[in-house]
This record gives structure tokens, C-alpha cells and sequence, in this order.
């Protein structure tokens, strides 16, 4: 982890209503990224385990790393039209790039023979360490192991636990000779780059119309060029990579074949390119997007009631233009402009709240709003093609919430019940998966698994209470109680370079009614104390407990894909009851955190000298964030064959681990 940050600002007032502020800043930072692990990786490296690193001469190099490097530039304009009524403008300029690193192994390279003809080979195996061929389980995933395979199986093991990082000195080699001159490569590192530039404007207004009316309101318009591309970051050593995509058909055979046939190339404009490092390859494409936006609340107030009501309406649209043409979708299918798309978004909101006493008070809130799909959302495969998702429309949210509020000098208290309604949501996912029914023998491919009209609830309870027994002695309670489900059976199709058109299976739609929704505990307790010394010394301790946390479904294993044989017949052997028990959700075990925060200053003078430290996970506990199911196999057979090896599954669950204690310390001088 690598961060700066700058920061500047300069106002200049213009009279005693007016002022104007230009302020900018940049906070470039890098970051090694690491990779979640099934059960099998755990426990035999621990949650410490990150694949993507190696040594290079002696020092760590870490083939993922995400750099950010987005300058924003924000000129504002204050106006107090009068003593009731302020107006704020502003515009925002961004500009910049995001670059995610990882190592690129399709390995194809062209080869050309004493008689002349060439042809492509390769096929370059995963260089990770964590790769499933390279673990203990793949050499004794038979029924019965024999003694030779135990054998492979241990020194797997052995070669995994005293080494298992990254070979950067063996990628080098694989793209030299034998006398160490560069070839054709078979290994490079690839940045995916998104290169923006975005320029935002809004206007804020505030009046504050009579005693017990006001008036707020905003309208805002953001203006998005993206492009997006994979770049050539480091050659390791080879003279240059050749711009087709491996895993196509059309990118292997033997040499009578001649050169790629024109489904391999990446960009049928300039097939069988050599490119070389920092150039574009791979993919090329720029995103167009706009959102305007208008706001407005009015607020009512009186002695014992207080409520408002607000309105929006904004209108968005994207636009995707290729600028390589893929050899998969040629002509208009991948180049240039595709179909503009517009969503008109709107919502209201309301709320209320009653002061019974001074002590006691209830709120109420609720809304309803429209919003547009994501960038990512709106195209089922923007890499490649200006396909956009099929019947694409905006996601609908209300949510409805009531509170108690207790407040005392002694106690503050706050009761919540919560419920949010989601509908008409979108997910796309990227996957390696070898499990197609319907494709015949080989059902293997990388696909797109779109996933259209997905409905989910969160529903639950809150309770926070502060208890400031003595001015310098508090104790917090905190809790949440919830449940988060998906609540209707959504539509799911899969697209792919490696078949034609889209996949539906069955009914067309995936199982997911009553799963629960993965992103975090539903939930969460916390008790703490903090005391704050009249010397100027404070300390805070925490103790959080989670639970009922759940990993995140394959959705293809929910369709009619799980039954269904790769000749598109239903199992004969499929046992209704067993495949039930298969696609139960993973529910992650419960976990503790213990939290110390605390802080010490002096007054030296005129100057102030504090620090401040923060020890998190104090007892280093070991826990599992999240997770998900791989989807290399979806379907029964395949599953029940890897969950009922001996000695553990080839693709069980990968998993997010937590970190262990961590410490942070923060000095400062204030004059």
C-alpha cells in the first residue's frame, strides 16, 4: 500500500454576500490485492495467503495491484441572496485513470516452420500458485487413490506449503530461448485501464420561507467519457504478445491450418498485431454517459411536529462505442457506436416526526424512487460487443422505517424498524464454467451469466443506546436484527464467444426465492466504554459480535441447468431431495471482534501535540468476511461428484478472510 495525498484551496469573497472557492486535490495510492481461498488453501497456508505475489531478485512483486490516480479540480460560488435564502453553485472536472495488474497467460505465440508455414500454439498454464491442478486434492480426486497418486499428493503439498508464490523468474524464462534472447511471449502483465474524464455541475439552493416553512432544492448534471482498455504493462522479457485470443477455436490447430482464421483476433483492423509494452490490446472501448438530475424538499416545522416531503427527477443515458473490432462480433456487432440507452428516473419521499414530549419522539420515513442500471449492468459483455442486457429498464426501491427516540442527560436511546423493497435489479457475472447443458459432449465455456428482474427485501430491527453514567465514563450498546432475501425466481441467460446467440434454460429463470442476499452479517451486537480524563487522555473498547452471514450463490446452479444433461435431457439418476441439500446456501460461522481506540494531548504553549492509536481485532481472531461458489460445475452430477471426495472438493467455496490485529497511530501539532 502506497498513498499521497495533496491538498489545495484558495476563496475570494465579493462583498459581504458573495465569495468564490477553487479547491483541488489528488490522492494518488496503490494497492496489492490479494484472493479469496476454498477451505483446502486455509488450511494449509493460513489467512495470510496472498497467490498473486512472488520473488523478483529478492523482492516481493505483487502481479495484482490497483493504482489510482484521479486529480479533481472544484470551483464553487457562494451566495447569500439574502438573510433567508442561499444559493451554492459548483463544477467539478475529474480527470484520470484506474488500473487493475494481473498476469496474462493465454500464451499463444506464433510459430513458423523450416518449410514456411505458420501456425499459433500455446495455451499457457495458470503461473498462480493457488491453481487447482497445482493442490494436493487434484491428484487424489479419483474414487480410489492409488499409491503413486499419494504420492504426487504429497509432494504437492509439500511444494505448496514451502513455496507457493508467484514464479516470476519462471514467466521470464518461458519467454526466452534457450540462450536467453526474447521471444513471442507467453506470459505478460496486463493492466485494465479506465481512463476518465468527467465534468459535474449543480446548483444548491436553501430558503427558509417563513417561520415554520423552508424551501430546498438541487439540480445537477454530469457529463462521462470513459475509456477502457487493456494495456501492456510489462513484456517480462518477451519480444512482444500477439493480439489473439487463445481460447477461440479458431486460435489452435496444427499447421496446415495457416495463421488464425478471423474469429481470434482482437481487432479484426489490425489482425495479428504484435503489441509491445504500453500499448492497447485485447480491448478498446470508450463509454458515453450523462445524468441530470432535479431535487426538491420542502420542510415543515412547528412545536411538537416536524415533516417533509421531497421530489426527483433525472433522466440518464449511456452510449458504448468499440474501437477495436472483435473478431467474435464483427462489423457494427463490436465497432463503433452501438444503441444509445435512456431511463427516465423519478421518486418521492416523506417523513415525519412527533415530539411527545421532550424526552419521547417517533419518526416515520418512507420512499419511493426509480434508478437506472449501472454502466456494468446495462451491457451483458462491454469488453467485447455492444450487446445491451435484454429487456433493460430501472430498478424500483421504497422503504418504510418508524423510530423511537428516547433522550435524557443521562440516556440517549434509539428504537428502529426498517423495511427496503427492491425490484427489477440486474447482475452480470464472468466465469470459466464446464457445465452447459444442451452444448453436447464438451459444455465448457467462459460466459456472461446475466441475470435480469431480481427482486430482494431487507427487513429488521436497530437499537442504539448511549448511557453517559458520569462526565467522563459512557457506555454504547448497539445492535441490528435483519433478514435479507431474494423474493422472486429472476430471469437468467448466459452469452459467450464460444457459442452463438444466448442461453436459456428450462423456464428461463434461476431458482433464487428465499436465498438470502450475501454482502455482510444481518446480524450485529456491540457493547462498549470509553472515558475521556479531564488531563486530556481518552480510551474507547469495543467488543462486536456478527453472525448470519451468508456466501453468494451460483446462480446457474439454480436453473434448470443443475437437472439437465449436456444433451439437454433431464438426469436419470437425479435425486430430487440430494440436489435439494446441494444448493444449500452456506451460512459463515459467527465471529468476535474486540476494537481498542484511544488518544492523548498536550498544550505546549501555543501549540497543541496529540496522537491518536487505534488497535483493531485486539485478540486476532480469525474470521471469514464473505465468500462465494465457484461455478466450474453447475450441475448435479458434477457437484455431487466434487462434494463427495474423500479428501475434499477441486472447486469448493472460495472465501474473504478478515484481517488479524492491526494498528494504526496518528502524531500531531496544531497551531
Amino acid at each position: 500500500y502506497d498513498a499521497d495525498s495533496f491538498f489545495f484551496s484558495v476563496e475570494k469573497k465579493l462583498g459581504k454576500a458573495q465569495s468564490v472557492n477553487l479547491t483541488a486535490f489528488y490522492t494518488p495510492n496503490e494497492r496489492g490485492r490479494s484472493s479469496p481461498m476454498t477451505e483446502e488453501i486455509y488450511k494449509l497456508k493460513g489467512v495470510r495467503y496472498n497467490p498473486n505475489w512472488g520473488y523478483q531478485e529478492n523482492s516481493i512483486r505483487n502481479s495484482r495491484i490497483r493504482e489510482i490516480k484521479e486529480p479533481i479540480i472544484l470551483f464553487s460560488h457562494y451566495w447569500q441572496v439574502s438573510e433567508k435564502t442561499q444559493i451554492n453553485t459548483n463544477v467539478g472536472y475529474q480527470f484520470g485513470t484506474i488500473k487493475n495488474s494481473r498476469i496474462d497467460a493465454n500464451g499463444t505465440q506464433l510459430v513458423v516452420t523450416s518449410d514456411g508455414q505458420a501456425f499459433f500454439s500455446g495455451g499457457a498454464r495458470n503461473p498462480l500458485g493457488d491453481y487447482y491442478q497445482r493442490l494436493p486434492s487434484y491428484f487424489i480426486r479419483t474414487p480410489s487413490p492409488t499409491a503413486y497418486q499419494f504420492q504426487l499428493a504429497y509432494q504437492a503439498q509439500q511444494e505448496f506449503v514451502e513455496n507457493g508464490q508467484l514464479d516470476w523468474a519462471k514467466l521470464y524464462r518461458a519467454n526466452t530461448d534457450a540462450n536467453g534472447a526474447a521471444r513471442p511471449a507467453t506470459y505478460v502483465l496486463q493492466n485494465d485501464v479506465t481512463e476518465d474524464v468527467q465534468i459535474a455541475m449543480n446548483a444548491i439552493f436553501a430558503s427558509e420561507i417563513s417561520e415554520h416553512f423552508s424551501l430546498n432544492g438541487t439540480v445537477s448534471y454530469r457529463d462521462l467519457s470513459s475509456e477502457n482498455y487493456a494495456e501492456i504493462a510489462d513484456l517480462l522479457g518477451s519480444s512482444g504478445y500477439l493480439d489473439i485470443d487463445s481460447f477461440t477455436e479458431a486460435a489452435s490447430g496444427d499447421e496446415s491450418e495457416g495463421l488464425s482464421t478471423d474469429r481470434a483476433q482482437s481487432d479484426l483492423r489490425n489482425p495479428n498485431r504484435i503489441a509491445l509494452e504500453g500499448e492497447r490490446y485485447k480491448y478498446n472501448y470508450e463509454i458515453k454517459a450523462k445524468v441530470s438530475n432535479a431535487f426538491v424538499q420542502s420542510q415543515f416545522s412547528y412545536a411538537s411536529t416536524e415533516f417533509y416531503i421531497g421530489a426527483t427527477a433525472g433522466q440518464t443515458s449511456y452510449q458504448r462505442t468499440g474501437l477495436f473490432e472483435n473478431g467474435n462480433f464483427p462489423g457494427d456487432g463490436s465497432f463503433g457506436p452501438g444503441e444509445q440507452l435512456n431511463f427516465t428516473n423519478y421518486g418521492l419521499k416523506g417523513g415525519l416526526l412527533y415530539k411527545i414530549t421532550g424526552r419521547h419522539l417517533v419518526d416515520v420515513n418512507a420512499g419511493y424512487l426509480t434508478k437506472a442500471p449501472s454502466i456494468r449492468e446495462s451491457f451483458s459483455n462491454s469488453r467485447q460487443n455492444n450487446d445491451v442486457v435484454n429487456e433493460l429498464d430501472v430498478a424500483t426501491v421504497q422503504n418504510l422505517s418508524f423510530s423511537y427516540r428516547y433522550r435524557s442527560p443521562m440516556i440517549k436511546a434509539r428504537l428502529t424498524g426498517f423495511y427496503v423493497g427492491f425490484e427489477n435489479q440486474n447482475d452480470i457475472g464472468f466465469y470459466f464454467t464446464q457445465d452447459i447443458s444442451g452444448l453436447g459432449i464438451d459444455g465448457d465455456a467462459f460466459v456472461q451469466e446475466v441475470v435480469t428482474g431480481i427482486n430482494s427485501r431487507n427487513v429488521g430491527v436497530e437499537l442504539g443506546i448511549e448511557a453517559q453514567f458520569t462526565p467522563t465514563f459512557m457506555v454504547k450498546l448497539a445492535g441490528s436484527f435483519g433478514q435479507y432475501i431474494y423474493t422472486n425466481h429472476p430471469n437468467l441467460y448466459l452469452t459467450s464467444d464460444d457459442f452463438e446467440g444466448s442461453l436459456v434454460f428450462g423456464d428461463g429463470t434461476t431458482r433464487l426465492k428465499n436465498y438470502h442476499v450475501a454482502g455482510g452479517p444481518e446480524r450485529a451486537y456491540q457493547i462498549g466504554f470509553e472515558y475521556r480524563d479531564p488531563s486530556y487522555w481518552w480510551l474507547g473498547v469495543t467488543g462486536n459480535y456478527f453472525s448470519h452471514a451468508f456466501i453468494d450463490v451460483n446462480n446457474l446452479a439454480r436453473s434448470a441447468n443443475f437437472s439437465t444433461d449436456f444433451d439437454g435431457q433431464p438426469f436419470n439418476d437425479y435425486d430430487e431431495a440430494l440436489g435439494r441439500e446441494l444448493l444449500q446456501q452456506e451460512q459463515i460461522e459467527p465471529y468476535v471482534l474486540v476494537n481498542v481506540v484511544g488518544g492523548k494531548s498536550w498544550r505546549i504553549g501555543r501549540y497543541y501535540v496529540g496522537f491518536f492509536a487505534s488497535v483493531n481485532n485486539l485478540l486476532n481472531q480469525e474470521y471469514r468476511t464473505g465468500g462465494f461458489e465457484q461455478g466450474r460445475n453447475t450441475n448435479y452430477r458434477t457437484i455431487k461428484e466434487d462434494r463427495s471426495r474423500e479428501y475434499g472438493p477441486l472447486f469448493g467455496n472460495r472465501y474473504f478472510f478478515g484481517s488479524g490485529t492491526t494498528y494504526y497511530v496518528n502524531a500531531y501539532v496544531r497551531f
